[in-house]
């Protein structure tokens, strides 16, 4: 089982027509993906490997019927309005790779998908998988790679970076442990969707056994795991790892990713990591060391 999205899970590529996006398409219908549609306007009766393009969302709904997600790679001025258009036709789950999105645009974007009761994953990001089933998104990169990289299992993957989402799910996948679904979240300061946001989805699916998370100096979303973890008594053992622990020292630098600014005493790496600790989620000191704390701590669950 897999959270988000599945093998059924139908969706579009809005700028498909970008050369971004249709690598992007390329290599998401050669993992199985099923796209029924791109939005380029003006594009309107081309095609991108047989995925048909349409001028608007509308015009995708109109002749496909219920469309459940889509993925948004359009230039970031143009961001905001296509994720409207999308949550306006009735999308519910749109993943946002575009970098450099204005923040105030984000939060809009956001708002507006909780009145609607749609998800956004990213912006920034690299979307999703359910190994073995499907993926939205460049996550893994070509098929060949995902494949190898990505293995059916039972351990839930979240991250803030792209190629660290790949790269905790190749580490768990060499040492035998197969994912559930993964899950890079964006690496913005403002983005639609959390950890402490996806473990409710997680600790509904019974496939799912533990968790997985790379994390970051700077935001308060590690904070807002630890108090979840602690609110709702969660049944998954989780393992961290940190990364930027060096700039503990360099307050106000950024590390990586827009959404990793360190402002204050909560912002550092050291604060991040005791209060993860003692909400009961393992932390550790390389990535390599993921696999062998997740089965201690399914060892001692079971």
């Amino acid at each position: 089982m897999s959270i988000l999205i599945s093998q059924d899970t139908r969706f579009i590529v809005q700028g498909i027509t970008g050369r971004e996006a249709v690598n992007l398409t390329r290599e998401n219908l050669d993992y199985g993906a099923r796209i029924v549609g791109g939005v380029t306007p003006g594009r309107a009766g081309r095609d991108v490997y047989g995925v048909p393009v349409f001028d608007c969302v509308r015009d995708v709904v109109a002749k496909e019927g219920k469309v459940e997600g889509s993925v948004v790679c359009v230039p970031p001025n143009f961001t905001r309005d296509a994720v409207f258009e999308a949550i306006e036709n009735g999308i519910e789950l749109i993943v946002v790779v575009t970098e450099n999105v204005p923040r105030k645009e984000v939060a809009q974007m956001v708002e507006l998908a909780t009145l609607r009761g749609a998800r956004i994953i990213g912006p920034n990001c690299l979307g999703l998988i359910s190994p073995g089933e499907a993926k939205m998104g460049g996550i893994g990169g070509p098929a060949a790679n995902t494949r190898q990289a990505y293995m059916p299992g039972n351990i839930g993957v979240m991250s803030r970076s792209g190629g660290m989402t790949t790269e905790i799910a190749s580490t768990l996948t060499a040492a035998g442990l197969g994912q559930s679904t993964c899950v890079s979240i964006g690496g913005d300061a403002i983005i639609g969707t959390t950890y402490a946001e996806l473990m409710p989805h997680f600790a509904a699916d019974p496939e799912t056994h533990a968790i997985a998370i790379y994390s970051e100096p700077g935001g308060r979303m590690e904070a807002e795991l630890a108090e979840w973890v602690k609110a709702n008594d969660s049944r998954l053992p989780i393992v961290a790892f940190m990364a930027g622990r060096f700039m503990d020292e360099m307050q106000g630098m950024r590390f990586g990713h827009a959404g990793t600014i360190v402002e204050g005493k909560e912002d550092t790496t050291v604060e991040k990591i005791e209060r993860m600790r003692a909400a009961g989620i393992s932390v550790a000191e390389r990535i390599e060391e993921i696999p062998a704390l997740i089965g201690k701590r399914l060892e001692a669950a079971s």
